[in-house]
């Protein structure tokens, strides 16, 4: 597979170098790369879904440590896991029906001799090895036919029962690998439709006349204001700048060129101002299993005025942003430093030298942080293209996308 390993690698360089900006781009050229690998993988005759599961934990755990900070990797990772285990079981449960409708038609005497026959080792062990909700064990006993024998052959077929196996073998392979592949396009066209998607509910969330304040720069907030402006609602936005990058200052202008009203404030402001507002939306870098929320630094000071004063603070994340894993797991690491040049140029460190010892060490420290932390107990509803959420509905919500298997991104040889 010389050009997958080849867009792996570049796709790797791209993630240590960060030249990815933004939650979505990488989520989405996650799922591409892993389609590709998944497509060009040879798999053996037993086992597939297994050895499919390895190969991409393998890359997976490349991609998560090229660029920790970023949870879009992982999550993307940990979706694709979850759709491979979730396809091995509709086809082991899809293979077990078709052996139990063969077998009814060569015993149809035998049907109502049994009434609640025991499900085969092979659909057990699929289920239990799956933590999803559909399909669950019990729809696999209510789905169940009543016979679960494999018919009898003569001696005489071996030759041809045995070139079926095999015929069998290589269809499943196929067919797994096919059905993976429509999951993940499924998947890319689910993280290109979410703005779009929450964009749809910004009318029944913002009203006539509201006050909405936000920070810094999100293309989901601002496409989110933009349709509640376009089915007619009147409103206005205090955008705080977002220091130090000052990513308000282009939200702001984009929300006045569509024809919002908007207010530039400073960071420090935000509680002098908070008692005029009606409702603070803001993005996410990533939204924990908790209900807690990586967002761009300053959003816990927001969070804070917000409940000093009542005001509802609502956070809009894409379902791609779900992470698995909880703040304190080892996995997550929830902040990274930037450069301090956002802060003083380079020429201000001069001055600030000590030149009277053989090292140079500064007598100035610049310490840049690029995200914050805010608890569940801060945040008022989720808002994803699903539909909106309350914090304590987190941990189901991401029962139905991850499998408890995938959480920890590790190889069993690694382990």
């Amino acid at each position: 597979m010389p050009e997958v390993n080849s867009l792996v690698n570049e796709f790797l360089i791209k993630l240590k170098k960060r030249k990815i900006e933004g939650s979505k781009a990488t989520a989405k050229l996650t799922a591409e790369v892993l389609r590709s690998f998944i497509s060009q993988k040879r798999l053996p005759h037993t086992n597939q879904a297994d050895a499919l599961i390895e190969a991409v934990k393998a890359v997976g755990e490349e991609l998560i440590d090229a660029n920790p900070v970023e949870l879009a990797v992982g999550n993307i990772v940990r979706r694709v896991l979850h759709i491979i285990r979730e396809e091995d079981l509709s086809l082991t449960t899809a293979a077990v029906g078709g052996l139990s409708l063969s077998a009814e038609s060569d015993n149809e005497d035998d049907v109502d001799q049994d009434d609640h026959p025991a499900l085969s080792a092979t659909a057990v062990a699929a289920a239990a090895r799956s933590t999803l909700r559909p399909p669950s064990l019990q729809t696999l006993l209510e789905d169940m036919p009543h016979s679960t024998a494999v018919p009898q052959t003569s001696s005489s077929g071996g030759d041809s029962e045995g070139k079926s196996k095999s015929a069998d073998k290589n269809l499943k392979t196929r067919k797994l690998k096919h059905n993976v592949i429509e999951a993940v396009n499924e998947l890319i066209q689910d993280i290109s439709t979410c703005h779009e998607l929450i964009a749809e509910q910004a009318v029944e969330h913002i009203h006539q006349n509201e006050v909405i304040l936000t920070l810094g720069s999100s293309r989901t907030v601002t496409e989110f204001l933009c349709a509640a402006k376009e089915k007619k609602r009147s409103f206005r936005v205090f955008v705080a700048e977002g220091a130090p990058r000052y990513q308000g200052h282009a939200l702001a202008k984009e929300l006045a060129a569509r024809g919002l009203q908007t207010t530039i404030i400073t960071d420090s402001a935000v509680f002098a101002m908070i008692s005029r507002v009606n409702m603070v939306i803001v993005g996410a870098h990533a939204v924990m299993a908790n209900g807690g929320v990586i967002a761009p630094v300053g959003m816990n000071m927001v969070a804070l005025a917000a409940q000093r004063h009542a005001v509802p603070f609502v956070v809009l994340a894409g379902v791609h942003k779900l992470c698995p894993l909880y703040p304190h797991n080892p996995e997550v690491l929830l902040n990274e430093l930037k450069s301090p040049s956002e802060l003083l140029d380079f020429g201000e460190f001069s001055d600030c030298l000590d030149f009277g010892c053989r090292s140079g060490s500064p007598l100035l420290h610049v310490v840049n942080p690029a995200f914050d932390y805010v608890p569940p107990n801060l945040v008022s509803l989720f808002i994803t293209d699903t539909g909106g959420h309350n914090p304590s509905y987190m941990y189901r919500l991401l029962a139905d996308y991850y499998s408890a298997d995938d959480l920890v991104v590790r190889r069993r040889s690694a382990s």
